[in-house]
């Protein structure tokens, strides 16, 4: 692992805006789980009804080459909050935490922001004294009130978080469980979409394999699609909460809204094959290949959209800028005034990006689970390179901006690529642990 930064030595310089920016702005990320990259109806879910993210994209940017930093829950949330590849991490998170890596929620909270987290954590023990630099820590399961979806109670506690701080500035995760499985959705949210019958279709030849794995275990489609839209609406009507106080807040204007996804969807069945309510599993990653626990771009793009009035454009689709979730720490350090970050962060600050500016992104993108056997992928430009480890998996080459579905492997004809590619990913493997640790109850 690179070299630590031991948390009680950091010392963050923090300077305010200039003159047009007298306040720092409040900071609100509404993080889904296991949502497909197409499961919004702005992103081109056929039967979605998600008319306030729809909404939000409107009065802000919606990105369709956002990346997460792991293709499981753990290492996406352990990427985001420290600004490094999960991979570089021998102790899994979840068990030990961040070690002696400063969190995002860590600068911020140096920087005279409120800091508040609600939902899932999945990221390390939570301390008496606080976690992470974080104010208040709310680990919440599902909701009680199954009528109003799964993730009813998290925004409820995040809105009381944000009408106790309204002063500002504050730092809010609102991190839900939908679209986790199981997806079991109540009645009345299944009812929404009681008009839906599934033309397979409306949607691309990479869902088609999810359907048939349905109809093969004794689903619907029609009832399971139904399920799954229902749960996806819940998130919609729990973000459309969360926006109509901001709004009586007066908070609209000085306030990034961001949502995105841990991940890609999750598959029908797993190694553990079909369970109860397995056939409700749909998530779509629109013409994408893969999802959940796959670096294909099925498993690794998600939505990503912001709003910040007067900052970010409103009704802008960018569809060719590449970012990533790891690069959260040295972009929110940026807007807040924060310097003195790690040197060694994997990310890269995107603010001028999020603002319109048209630029490549500086730094490849790369993933692979923590284990000494799993195989590594990264992205570079156009490029995605799939790589090797111990001759177990061959060597793929996509070219994103022709091929984004990942369907013609183009090694063969571009060998100086692979060439340059294979250096720059064996060059990061080389730097990574050589054994990763779990706690024994995880094993």
């Amino acid at each position: 692992m690179k070299s630590a930064v031991i948390i009680s030595l950091v010392v963050f310089g923090v300077s305010l805006f200039g003159e047009d920016h007298l306040e720092r702005p409040n900071m609100v990320f509404m993080f889904a789980d296991d949502l497909g990259f197409a499961d919004l109806g702005c992103y081109g879910h056929p039967y979605a009804r998600t008319p306030h993210l729809d909404g939000l994209a409107n009065e802000g940017t919606r990105f369709t080459r956002c990346y997460v930093t792991g293709v499981t829950c753990n290492p996406s949330r352990t990427g985001l909050m420290t600004g490094l590849f999960p991979a570089r991490f021998e102790n899994y998170s979840a068990d030990f935490g961040f070690g002696d890596r400063v969190a995002v929620t860590e600068i911020l909270s140096q920087a005279g922001y409120r800091t508040g987290h609600f939902g899932k954590w999945h990221i390390g023990p939570v301390s008496e004294h606080g976690t992470y630099g974080i104010d208040q820590v709310e680990i919440i399961g599902k909701s009680k009130g199954k009528n109003a979806g799964r993730d009813d109670d998290v925004y409820s506690a995040a809105i009381e978080f944000i009408r106790a701080n309204q002063e500002g500035p504050f730092y809010v995760n609102v991190w839900g469980h939908s679209t986790h499985f199981p997806v079991a959705t109540a009645p009345i949210l299944e009812n929404e979409f009681a008009d839906v019958s599934v033309d397979r279709s409306d949607f691309s030849a990479t869902m088609q394999p999810k359907f048939d794995e349905c109809l093969e275990i004794g689903g619907d489609l029609d009832v399971s699609m139904r399920q799954y839209l229902g749960d996806v609406y819940s998130i919609d009507q729990n973000v459309g909460r969360l926006l109509k106080v901001l709004e009586e807040l007066g908070l609209v204007e000085n306030t990034i809204v961001i949502f995105s996804s841990d991940h890609g969807p999750a598959p029908v069945t797993t190694s553990k094959g079909a369970r109860e309510f397995s056939q409700n599993m749909l998530g779509y990653a629109g013409p994408f290949r893969g999802g959940k626990h796959t670096q294909y771009e099925g498993g690794t793009r998600v939505p990503f959209i912001i709003r910040w009035p007067g900052e970010v454009e409103a009704g802008r689709v960018d569809d060719t800028s590449v970012i990533s979730l790891i690069d959260w720490m040295p972009t929110l350090a940026s807007i807040a005034g924060v310097t003195g970050l790690p040197s060694d962060l994997d990310g890269e600050d995107v603010s001028d990006i999020w603002r319109g500016v048209p630029r490549p992104r500086e730094m490849p993108l790369f993933w692979k689970a923590s284990s000494s056997a799993s195989a590594p992928a990264m992205i570079s430009g156009s490029w995605k390179f799939h790589g090797v480890v111990r001759k177990r998996h061959s060597i793929a080459l996509y070219n994103l901006d022709a091929d984004p579905a990942e369907q013609d492997n183009v090694a063969a004809d571009n060998p100086e690529i692979v060439s340059e590619l294979s250096s720059l990913l064996e060059s990061w493997v080389s730097a990574l642990p050589t054994e990763y640790y779990k706690s024994p109850e995880t094993r």
